[in-house]
């Protein structure tokens, strides 16, 4: 019997408890984001990301120039 009101006088404070860790870790917040950005940076996949939109950018330049250098003829 004391062990039942024993986990009875525990339950709300471990109910309060988890609560907190299941809202704490929600992928929303700002700390998470700065870890997911840290592992994105020591993993090279930022390094990646940025050559394809160097990439990007360059093709569209060439296709810029040549359609302005069919323009002009």
């Amino acid at each position: 019997m004391k062990l039942i009101k024993k986990t009875l006088k525990t339950w709300p404070l471990l109910f309060v408890l988890l609560t907190g860790l299941v809202l704490g870790g929600c992928e929303g917040t700002d700390s998470r984001e700065k870890v997911d950005d840290t592992v994105k940076e020591l993993s090279g996949q930022k390094n990646l990301e940025r050559m394809k939109q160097m990439k990007k950018d360059i093709d569209d330049i060439k296709k810029k120039q040549a359609n302005r250098l069919k323009q002009a003829e």
